[in-house]
């Protein structure tokens, strides 16, 4: 009887990467974790404080360091190398170091016969993500940054505090860039299927005190709040990757706001920002275009030209295309 073995790399075993291995490891996800470090002491060190947690989980996970040589197999390689955003800093900050890191990476990955599935949240997660598809090679349906998922997360917690309900009765997203720019598409946000702006229409006395603006200030803004309290984010990044990655091997046909190659959606193309999309076992099945109005449509342009500016500034796109 043949059986798939469920294989996934970490690249990048920093708090992030630690965190996101944890959470898949918890959760029985996969069934070999492979933990990559351009410090190898790091990578063995974690990958032995990880394999002590199997007695106490209900699965077993082989996990173990390793090198990109042994990517040929794997199925979903994460990557989370990078440096996070100091103080002061935007995530479009970090570009340059994050660049010049897959610039060196991912041809050594794909040198291994890697055919499986990218899911980047080093940032700023739109352009490294679009910097890996035009570096890779491989299909704009496999090249996958966690996007605003965890921006759409942040946003049902501040919703579902105000509204007393469970965050996961709680329906929308916010899109654009993982970064200032992005945008609550609240014309799309629904409380069990009831539509929030008619909510808060109707029952004025008791909301009438919510700024949703300053809501979309809150989420674009809380990353940094921990930041400055604990020196960077990683536990609710690290679950929204085990989430994705669970939602890729279980083939879940799962809508979540995740950075995407787009080819025309949205009336934009060569460009990685957060939509809604339906994750299957192949990747990016389907990019849902949401039906925006007209102040979200201007929204969202503002947010991909910002993309747009910052990595022509740089002068990256033309560089990484004439890589391939």
């Amino acid at each position: 009887m043949q059986q798939h073995i469920r294989k996934v790399a970490i690249i990048g075993t920093g708090l992030v990467g630690s965190s996101a291995a944890y959470s898949i490891l918890n959760q029985g996800i996969c069934d070999e974790l492979i933990m990559i470090d351009i410090n190898k002491e790091r990578a063995i060190g974690e990958s032995l404080d990880l394999s002590h947690c199997i007695d106490f989980t209900n699965s077993r996970t082989k996990v173990h360091a390793g090198t990109y040589q042994d990517l040929g197999d794997v199925d979903i390689v994460v990557i989370t190398a990078g440096p996070p955003p100091k103080p002061g800093q935007t995530r479009l900050d970090t570009l340059g170091i994050g660049a010049k890191i897959m610039e060196d990476m991912i041809p050594q990955i794909m040198a291994s016969g890697f055919n499986g599935i990218f899911l980047i949240a080093s940032n700023p997660v739109d352009i490294i993500t679009y910097l890996v598809w035009k570096i890779s090679g491989l299909p704009r349906n496999r090249v996958i940054g966690t996007g605003t998922s965890l921006d759409s997360s942040r946003l049902k917690t501040y919703l579902s505090e105000i509204l007393d309900v469970d965050p996961r009765s709680i329906y929308g997203y916010t899109m654009g860039e993982h970064g200032d720019s992005q945008f609550a598409a609240w014309s799309h946000v629904s409380i069990g299927g009831k539509p929030l702006l008619q909510i808060l229409d109707e029952r004025k006395g008791e909301f009438g005190h919510i700024d949703l603006d300053q809501i979309v200030e809150d989420v674009k803004k809380v990353g940094f709040e921990i930041l400055k309290r604990k020196g960077t984010t990683y536990y609710g990044i690290g679950n929204a990757i085990a989430f994705i990655t669970k939602s890729i091997f279980n083939d879940d046909h799962r809508i979540i706001a995740l950075s995407c190659v787009l080819d025309g959606e949205y009336g934009e193309s060569e460009l990685c920002t957060g939509v809604p999309a339906i994750i299957t076992r192949e990747g990016i099945k389907e990019i849902i275009e949401l039906r925006l109005t007209v102040e979200e449509q201007e929204k969202f342009r503002k947010s991909t030209a910002v993309l747009r500016d910052y990595l022509a500034s740089l002068g990256y796109e033309e560089k990484i295309l004439a890589t391939v």
